[in-house]
Formats: structure tokens, sequence, C-alpha cells
């Protein structure tokens, strides 16, 4: 099937691209630590023909708990973003939970992203549409794969058609996220797809109602994403993953970035092009 790929920055992912990969922090600790991973990230890529992006979120207002660590801020987060774009020369993308911060962030981001319990909210994918920027929609555990048509109307209402969606699992009531790989195929009818290879290893709402995780599993599900035909991989990655301050439990180490991608791309050249 022809199926058009969505720029961001530049970056291609879609299309003719065989895999694109989407990593970072999970939340901006600082400057420096964004600079770093985003460097080791981008000549990881570099070396293995990937196209590359960098995530990193500057207000992660979706913590389990009041006191956790949520970021720097809109302000503060985006001019760290803005250096790590311009330093780097690679394309950044943050999520945004209300639709006030879209403007400005659009001014900054390559992509805006939409958190998965956001994914349905009318208002905030109206705002992240009307940027004119790339809007990564991340699938709602809550809906079925056919149901993300809704939110990818509304951000082409906006007359913009840069939409990526990304898989990310669904809750079934075995106290962890379950993956459907078969919603890789059935999204990608609206638009290219990610699979949130790090998100889909948590254990939500585990001990003290805080998510845990088993980042074991991330290599085998990156895998199994790429062979059912993933557009791209989105890796939340840390140079010492027991000290991240957020999602510690299931960051990947940035040690082993080019192992796992390794893999992941030998796969993608096994399944070939679409």
């Amino acid at each position: 099937m022809d199926r058009p790929g969505v720029d961001i920055g530049g970056v291609t992912i879609g299309g003719e691209q065989m895999l694109t990969v989407i990593a970072g922090p999970c939340v901006i600790e600082s400057q420096e630590h964004c600079l770093k991973v985003g460097q080791q990230a981008a000549d990881v890529c570099r070396r293995l023909g990937l196209g590359y992006v960098f995530k990193a979120s500057f207000d992660k207002a979706n913590r389990s708990r009041l006191a956790s660590y949520r970021g720097p801020g809109l302000e503060e987060g985006l001019k760290i973003l803005a250096v790590v774009k311009g330093r780097l020369g690679v394309p950044v993308l943050s999520d945004i939970h209300e639709p006030p911060p879209a403007a400005a962030a659009g001014e900054v981001l390559d992509a805006l992203q939409i958190p998965a319990f956001l994914a349905r909210q009318t208002d905030l994918l109206l705002a992240a549409g009307r940027t004119g920027k790339a809007v990564n929609i991340k699938k709602g555990q809550f809906l079925a794969p056919e149901e993300m048509a809704g939110p990818v109307e509304k951000v082409r209402s906006t007359g913009n058609d840069k939409i990526l969606l990304t898989e990310r699992g669904t809750f079934f009531g075995y106290h962890r996220l379950v993956n459907d790989m078969t919603a890789i195929e059935r999204m990608q009818e609206f638009a290219p797809v990610a699979f949130d290879v790090t998100h889909s290893c948590q254990l939500p709402g585990g001990e003290d109602h805080q998510s845990g995780g088993q980042r074991r599993f991330a290599p085998l599900l990156a895998r199994a994403a790429v062979a059912a035909g993933a557009d791209a991989l989105f890796i939340e990655t840390h140079d010492n993953p027991a000290k991240a301050l957020s999602d510690s439990a299931t960051v990947w180490p940035l040690e082993r970035l080019e192992w796992l991608l390794s893999a992941c791309l030998r796969m993608a050249e096994a399944r070939g092009r679409r």
C-alpha cells in the first residue's frame, strides 16, 4: 500500500523511509543532560542510517504523584529544546497537555505530541494542528485503533496534514500494558505509526500507585513492532536509568541504544519497505 510519509523538521516518518527513531530522556533534567543524550542518540542513528528526532518533555503534567518531578516548565523548557535543536541540528518533539502553550511550543518544536489520555481532547488537538507543525497523537488506551480516525480528522480540519500516530499499549487487566500489534497496520490507514517501546513496558498503578516497569521486554516489543510494520520507534533513553527523574523503571540505557536499534534495523531490512 502506498502511504505518504510525514515530515518532522526534515526527517521523514513513513512513506519510503524504512525506519525512523524518536528518542531522548522522558523529561528535561537539564540542558547539559539533553545535549549529552541527544548527541549520543543522534550519533547512533547516523551510524545506522536512521532518521532521528529528539524527544524530551518540558512539563510532565501527568505524573502519578504530586511531588514527582515535572520538568523545567514551558519557558525554560523551550529554551533548552531550542539549544538542542540548534547545536545538534536535529528536529525536536515535546508534549503539551492543554491548548494555551501550543502557540509558543510551535515556535520552537518541530512536532507537538498529544498524550494518550488526552487523545480525544478537541481543543487541544485543534490548537496543536493550528501551529502548522507535525502533531504526534498517542493512541488512548481506551480507544480501539479504528477510533483514532476521529483525532486525526480534528487535526486535519485545521489544514494540517502532518500527523503521526503512536501505539503505546492497552489496558486489559493484567496489571500491565498489553500491545495489540495489529493496531499498527489498522492505524496506518490514517497516518504513519510509531511504536512506543518503553512506555509499553510500564506496569501502571503499581506499588504506592506509581508506574513501575519491565525494561527487559523492550527489545522483544521493539522487534515485534518493526516486524508488524511500524514506521518509527519511540524510545525514552537515559545515560543512568536508575537516577532518571521520570520513568526510571522503563527508560532504555543509552549505552545499549545502538545494540537495540541495530537489531530493529535488521528486522526492518528483512521486512522490506511495504
